[in-house]
């Protein structure tokens, strides 16, 4: 009979060599999801949302179409896991001006108002170029077919909750500002990514192109709202 200090180190080599195990599992795992979303990204690119099928997608990935819906429910679910950094910026990019993080709307006098906001349309195209090809152009389909329309939607709403909140702040501001036209200024950014992603425009042109749009952006708000 093996003695307490035998039994002990066996437990303790059988606890390491499971916790090893399990650790190279996690890692396997992890690596194939990886190899699934960049063969999907690449299939999605090629042939957009409808016409990519599952079976394509775990052909080229090297895993069985069974194995592959252990990962990703569905073929739906698999697009949103691919396009999340995009929309996750973009939501963050919302947010950090109008929503929850709010900038304080008197920011725009502000030279430094004017770079950020540059700086950050430039680092979005650059960063999340494919991506938000994938969103805007190749998602026919998917639940994100309307992912402009419904943000436009919700970000018009969010603009004007911090609209109310400024005027609290600042009762000399003008915030009677349609809804129409808050809605418009989304559609504007839209259609300047889309245009700038359809012609791919270098980056230093894209940095003259974006400081223009901005500059003319911001004073024609803030010859609405009087800031």
């Amino acid at each position: 009979m093996p003695d307490r200090h035998e039994a002990a180190t066996f437990a303790s080599s059988k606890a390491k060599t499971t916790f090893v195990y399990k650790k190279c599992m996690q890692t396997l795992k992890s690596d194939i999801r990886c190899r699934i979303l960049e063969t999907a990204r690449r299939q999605f690119e090629v042939n957009g949302y409808s016409k990519t099928s599952m079976r394509d997608i775990a052909t080229e990935a090297g895993v069985g179409v069974g194995n592959l819906y252990n990962y990703f429910t569905s073929k739906d679910e698999l697009f949103c896991e691919v396009v999340r950094p995009v929309m996750l910026a973009l939501e963050a990019m919302l947010q950090e001006h109008h929503g929850i993080r709010g900038e304080d709307i008197m920011m725009m006098k502000s030279e430094n108002y004017l770079k950020s906001c540059i700086d950050e349309y430039v680092s979005l195209i650059h960063n999340h170029h494919n991506l938000m090809k994938l969103l805007l152009f190749r998602a026919q389909g998917s639940s994100l077919e309307h992912f402009r329309e419904d943000y436009t939607d919700r970000s018009t709403e969010v603009v004007k909750v911090w609209f109310s909140a400024m005027q609290a702040k600042h009762p000399d501001i003008n915030t009677s500002v349609s809804d129409f036209i808050i809605h418009l200024h989304t559609v504007w950014m839209f259609t300047l990514f889309e245009e700038l992603l359809m012609h791919s425009v270098p980056k230093k042109e894209m940095e003259s192109i974006l400081h223009d749009y901005i500059l003319f952006e911001i004073q024609g708000w803030r010859a609405i709202i009087k800031v």
